[in-house]
């Protein structure tokens, strides 16, 4: 497989403005075909190599890491990874305007690899959705669908309804195994020994583009994860999709259960979103989050 082939190009966006977003969106390709959108992939490295992001079940990674106690580490995408993409949206669609719509820079280099790559070139602009995951998928999805709705928007109009789509989603996330956040040093042994013992689940929450532990819950998984959408689809708009995220390893029963409270809520557009590796080397198998946009 060459470099070209490696990043997911939409060959016939919809949309007069070319979107462009990182693989830690966890956006499927057939859903960005569906809105052309260009999948640029980030990166993971375990085992002695480094590969891209998407390239290789989820699962892999977590069975390389139960066998050798080897932490994945995760990397954002590169100025190259971003010359191929631009490069060769330039070549065959020139003179239109391309729109990186970044995974939080708080959190990652992607973004400022993008401003890299885009020197000595023309009609490239960015935002900062100050996402990941889904959240970022999200404002993805919210924009293409708005330059459907108006494909005479410039890439300024479109930058700025990002900016203020992206003000509003809000995304609550637990980890499915703390034993990866430990490894990687952002929970401390006695964190995480307390959190065993007292079965606790901390939520993590995107603020100002920052993963912060807002709170924690007590209880097991299926029992923190129905209390958890019951309580954050209060302060959803119900007329807009909510997305429910799962890692590889959660249990049925429990997405069962989260979809039935979401439906009794009154959404009537939900859909699941499986952790890539980039978040799932942080939060482990079988974790669970939701994400939807603020009344």
């Amino acid at each position: 497989m060459n470099e070209e082939e490696k990043v997911c190009i939409s060959m016939n966006p919809t949309n007069p403005i070319l979107l462009v977003a990182e693989s830690g969106s966890d956006i499927t390709p057939e859903i960005a075909k569906q809105y052309g959108v260009t999948i640029v992939p980030m990166h993971v490295a375990y085992g002695g190599q480094t590969r891209d992001d998407g390239s290789f079940p989820v699962t892999e990674m977590f069975e390389h890491y139960a066998k050798t106690r080897d932490l994945p580490r995760t990397s954002g995408c590169t100025p190259h990874d971003f010359e191929i993409v631009f490069d060769r949206l330039q070549k065959e669609y020139p003179g239109r305007p391309i729109l990186h719509l970044a995974y939080s820079a708080c959190t990652t280099c992607s973004m400022q690899s993008a401003v890299i790559a885009s020197e000595e070139r023309e009609n490239i602009h960015f935002v900062d959705t100050k996402q990941v995951s889904a959240a970022q998928g999200a404002v993805v999805i919210a924009v293409a669908e708005y330059l459907k709705a108006n494909p005479d928007a410039t890439a300024e109009q479109a930058a700025a309804k990002a900016e203020g789509i992206a003000a509003t989603v809000r995304m609550g996330f637990f980890p499915g195994d703390l034993d990866y956040l430990r490894a990687g040093g952002r929970v401390s042994n006695a964190a995480y020994l307390g959190a065993k013992l007292l079965s606790l689940h901390p939520l993590i929450e995107i603020l100002d583009g920052k993963l912060m532990s807002t709170k924690k819950y007590r209880g097991n998984m299926a029992k923190v994860v129905s209390k958890l959408v019951s309580e954050y689809t209060e302060n959803l708009d119900a007329e807009k999709p909510v997305y429910l995220i799962y890692g590889a390893g959660l249990d049925e029963k429990i997405m069962r259960d989260a979809e039935q409270i979401v439906k009794d809520k009154g959404f009537a557009q939900y859909s699941w979103v499986q952790t890539g590796c980039v978040i799932a080397a942080h939060s482990g198998p079988g974790a669970f989050g939701i994400v939807g946009f603020a009344k």
